[in-house]
C-alpha cells in the first residue's frame, strides 16, 4: 500500500474531487530530503569560499598534523607544503560546490516530477550522485584519510570526525530514502 499526501478542497460532501493532486510519499520525502542536503552542501561550499580562511587553517592543520601526538611512526605522512595544502582544500571546495550542484538537480527533479508522474529515473540517478559525492567526501575524505592516514582523531583543536560522522550518516540515510519502493510515477 502506498500512502499519499492528497492536497486540495473536499467537496460538499466531505470528499475531495478525484481531479486532485495526489503526491506520492516516497518521492516527496526523497526530493525534500535531497533538497535539504542540497542546501547543506551549498551552505558548506559558500562558507568556505566567502570564509576561505578558516577552514583552510582545519585543512592545514590536519594534513600538517602537527596537533597529533607526533610519533615518529606516524608523521612522515604529514603534508607541510602550503601550496599541497591549499590546493587539498580548493579541491575540496570544488567537490563541495559539484555535490550541491548536482543535488539541486536531483531535488528539482524529484519536485517538478511528483505532479506530472515522470521524472523519477533521473531524480533517483541525480540524487544518488550528488549523495555518493557527499558520502566519498566526508567518509573516505575526512573519516578515513583525515582522521585515520592524518591522525586527526588525535587532535584535540582540529578534529572534525564527530561532523564528518554526522554528514556521512545524513547522506547515507537521505540514499536510502530515495531508493525506497513505493513511487507511483513511472521511471525513465
Amino acid at each position: 500500500m502506498t500512502s499519499r499526501f492528497r492536497f486540495g478542497a473536499r467537496t460538499a460532501g466531505g470528499t475531495r474531487p478525484a481531479s486532485r493532486t495526489r503526491l506520492p510519499a516516497v518521492p516527496l520525502a526523497a526530493g525534500l530530503l535531497t533538497a535539504t542536503v542540497a542546501l547543506y552542501m551549498a551552505l558548506v561550499a559558500f562558507g568556505n569560499i566567502t570564509d576561505f580562511d578558516t577552514n583552510r587553517q582545519f585543512v592545514r592543520h590536519v594534513l600538517a598534523m602537527d596537533t597529533t601526538f607526533k610519533d615518529p611512526d606516524l608523521m612522515w605522512r604529514a603534508i607541510t607544503s602550503g601550496t599541497v595544502q591549499d590546493i587539498a582544500y580548493v579541491l575540496i571546495i570544488i567537490w563541495e560546490t559539484v555535490a550541491a550542484l548536482v543535488l539541486i538537480a536531483g531535488a528539482a527533479t524529484w519536485l517538478g516530477g511528483i505532479r506530472r508522474r515522470s521524472g523519477v529515473g533521473r531524480a533517483r540517478r541525480l540524487s544518488t550522485a550528488g549523495l555518493l559525492m557527499v558520502l566519498v567526501l566526508f567518509g573516505a575524505g575526512f573519516i578515513a584519510v583525515g582522521g585515520e592516514w592524518f591522525a586527526m582523531w588525535q587532535s584535540k583543536s582540529w578534529n572534525g570526525l564527530d561532523a564528518a560522522a554526522r554528514n556521512f550518516m545524513m547522506a547515507g540515510l537521505v540514499l536510502v530514502v530515495v531508493h525506497l519502493p513505493g513511487s507511483d510515477a513511472p521511471s525513465d
